[in-house]
């Protein structure tokens, strides 16, 4: 009998360590949800590169909270040290009120570290340095005109960012952090977030994400009810070679103006430029090849895991994040719209010489949102090639919404 009893509060005690004890109804519902997410890049290979790590960092600290292992400092005394068997010759001192005190530190676990890349800003720049590296900025170059589409998309943001602001129930850095969602650009939105609300980095990265894989649902329907037939089977013309030189010259024109007009957008700005003036330079293959392969590849694994971390049950699950996600989908609607508007003005300026389908592709999210245009414009007329014409205002709206997280940046101060 007493060693039924003494296995039975083993079995208890096991319970009371295992994580069925300690889990709320909150941290199961957010293990699904990183369930639906992780199938989403799985089987529907939605931004697998970024949801599927972010749905298991997700994952990972809904079954075990304590996985970014925040680091402890206590203050002991000699008898207290001793009765933790620590060596207090180990440790520093300091003496109050005439006891000496023993500082015990309990450093922090590998999520916290790794954590800190996003809170203080260095992951979404380096990123943005791998995209410098893997974008042709020719379409935009040779069609100068795609920089409106980009920034009529941009439109979007700061429209919600008043709307957001007038509802009265987020804050101006929270409604600035919202917004930016809009650009359809993950980087950037963690950038925005980290520096303005980062409170509400989980929401907000997950939506972002989450609405740049969800681009090929979201987008044909709002580009079909803008459009007639008519405009979306326009033919545009051939666009023009561009020179290794105009190619060169781009990204150093683009940072100098940008770091002296717009400063606060001049981090993000600037390793895009740079990604990309060591791509058209030609001179450091090297460099290139292991910024857009190797570092990128290992900032894409620390950020999605690391921000899936800050995805809580307790912080995701509740009104102010559904607020978010509605406001990030109206965002991101509002600017494929705003795009696709202003390519139909665009369109009728020029005789009907440019298809209102590539201002969709305005947002950020390169080359889905290219490729979206040119689908849909297929599906009028099976010759329509789009594509690069797309890529012109894809790629100006990088640029776009790095501009326009620098203005809310300078405009908007924390909390």
């Amino acid at each position: 009998m007493e060693i039924l009893t003494q296995l039975w509060q083993i079995i208890c005690h096991l319970f009371k360590e295992s994580g069925f004890s300690q889990l709320s109804w909150e941290n199961y519902v957010m293990v699904g949800i990183s369930f639906v997410l992780m199938y989403l890049a799985i089987k529907k290979q939605f931004e697998p590169l970024l949801l599927l790590p972010i749905a298991f960092g997700m994952c990972l600290v809904n079954l075990f909270p304590g996985i970014m292992g925040l680091p402890t400092t206590e203050m002991l005394t000699e008898s207290e040290m001793l009765a933790r068997n620590l060596d207090p010759s180990t440790y520093t001192t300091t003496i109050y009120n005439g006891v000496t005190y023993y500082n015990h530190i309990e450093y922090g676990g590998l999520f916290y570290y790794l954590y800190q890349g996003v809170k203080l800003g260095i992951y979404p720049p380096l990123i943005f340095l791998g995209i410098g590296c893997m974008t042709d900025f020719g379409p935009l170059i040779a069609n100068p005109k795609s920089f409106i589409l980009g920034a009529a998309a941009q439109i979007g943001i700061f429209l919600t960012f008043i709307i957001a602001t007038a509802l009265g129930i987020f804050t101006p850095p929270e409604a600035a952090s919202i917004a930016i969602i809009g650009g359809a650009d993950g980087p950037t939105a963690i950038f925005v977030t980290t520096k303005l609300a980062p409170q509400l980095l989980g929401p907000i990265a997950v939506a972002a994400y989450s609405y740049m894989a969800l681009v090929p649902i979201i987008q044909p329907p709002i580009m079909r009810l803008l459009t007639t037939k008519k405009e979306r089977g326009i033919v545009m013309g051939q666009l023009r070679p561009v020179s290794k030189l105009e190619r060169i010259l781009f990204p150093i024109i683009v940072v100098v103006l940008v770091a002296l007009l717009l400063p606060d957008a001049a981090p993000l700005v600037g390793m895009l430029m740079l990604g990309n003036l060591f791509k058209e330079s030609g001179v450091v293959d090297r460099i290139n090849k292991t910024a857009q392969n190797e570092l990128m590849n290992i900032i894409t694994i620390f950020l999605g895991v690391t921000v899936g971390a800050t995805a809580t049950g307790k912080v995701f699950l509740t009104v102010q994040t559904a607020g978010i996600i509605a406001l990030g989908l109206f965002a991101f609607c509002l600017a494929t719209a705003c795009g696709v508007l202003f390519g139909k003005l665009m369109c009728f300026f020029t005789h009907g010489k440019v298809n209102p389908l590539i201002g969709s592709a305005g947002v950020s999210a390169v080359p889905m949102a290219a490729r979206i245009s040119q689908k849909v414009g297929q599906e009028e007329n099976p010759g329509n090639f789009l594509l690069m014409h797309a890529m012109g205002p894809n790629v100006a709206g990088v640029i776009g919404s790095a501009v326009a997280a620098g203005v809310l940046l300078s405009v908007i101060k924390p909390a």
